[in-house]
């Protein structure tokens, strides 16, 4: 056994399957090519690139790759990789263990997954034995609706769905006519107000599923991340106070990929005390028009089917319609 092995007992039995720490940059290429066939496999229209990957790991939290990640083997070749994460929700105060596995689809439902996501579990059991007793604790994954198997396999291990999310996409044609309420205005992002629309764009967030508040780190991630556009942006103003957001972004990696014109309209919010005025749907429509004016056909986002503030059916009735289903699963740690 080498330093950088893990054992992992019952090991599947598999000629060459070997398990294995992370071993650095030399392991981004490889976990790329594994997120592009997995992805293709379950439907999952992701577009990853070596930069995009090295961001993230670069600014994880609650997650160092050296410890907590595990990489499946055959005869040498890496055909799996599974990270594990955690952090504590705002309401209700629970704490979460995130694990996910991304495998080929040639060596699936052959034992891999199952070990890969025992290792997980009890190296997050490890991790939350020096966290505070005083929350309920949950390990957590997800999965999209096209991959039967792996659903099947959360089952037998005791998982349950916990919540559904769908993305959703409409043509930019025929856009409708929505105005923001009289003395509401939208301007331009200046550098200095971009601190105070994320700020806000948080406390929006504070009362949907799963909120946990994001980290300084957190932030310097997403300023330095593909998808922080402030010039596409669209914020409602009253006075020097921001009410209301859609920080959209175009993602030249999915549109090349895929050979569309894309824009996503994201993280829509609305300030607790402005809600149900029509700002959302007003920000949304000129949102569809600043991605049409930059030359997007199309306009896409991902929604909670169960949010607190009707965003499903806003989103209907703007014309989006459903493309794909994610499921979240949890079981108790």
């Amino acid at each position: 056994m080498t330093t950088n092995e893990i054992m992992i007992n019952p090991m599947p039995a598999i000629n060459g399957l070997r398990f294995r720490k992370f071993a650095g940059d030399s392991d981004f290429p490889i976990m790329v090519s594994i997120v592009e066939a997995a992805s293709k496999a379950d439907g999952d229209d992701f577009a990853v690139t070596l930069e995009s990957i090295k961001h993230d790991y670069q600014h994880l939290t609650n997650s160092d790759p050296f410890k907590d990640m595990i990489f499946a083997e055959i005869d040498g070749i890496p055909i799996a990789y599974s990270r594990v994460q955690w952090w504590q929700e705002e309401v209700p105060n629970d704490r979460i263990y995130l694990h996910f596995v991304k495998i080929i689809p040639e060596w699936r439902n052959q034992g891999i997954e199952e070990a890969m996501i025992g290792w997980c579990e009890n190296h997050l059991r490890t991790i939350a034995q020096d966290h505070p007793q005083d929350s309920r604790r949950f390990f957590q994954t997800d999965n999209t609706d096209v991959n039967k198997k792996f659903t099947e396999l959360l089952d037998k291990l005791g998982y349950k769905p916990e919540r559904y999310f769908i993305e959703m996409s409409r043509p930019l044609e025929n856009i409708p006519e929505a105005k923001l309420p009289a003395s509401i205005e939208v301007r331009p992002v200046k550098n200095h107000d971009v601190r105070r629309i994320w700020d806000a764009s948080v406390e929006a967030f504070r009362d949907h599923w799963g909120f946990s508040m994001p980290k300084e780190e957190d932030y310097i991630s997403y300023k330095g991340s593909k998808y922080f556009q402030p010039d596409l942006w669209q914020v409602a103003w009253k006075g020097d106070e921001v009410i209301g957001s859609v920080l959209n972004y175009i993602d030249e990696d999915y549109n090349q990929k895929f050979n569309c014109k894309r824009g996503w309209t994201e993280e829509i919010t609305t300030h607790r005390e402005w809600r149900r005025r029509g700002i959302a749907r007003a920000l949304i429509v000129r949102s569809m028009h600043k991605h049409k004016a930059r030359g997007m056909t199309e306009v896409a986002l991902g929604v909670d089917t169960n949010n607190p503030s009707g965003a499903l059916k806003l989103y209907q009735s703007l014309g989006y319609k459903k493309e794909k289903t994610s499921i979240v699963f949890r079981k108790p740690l």
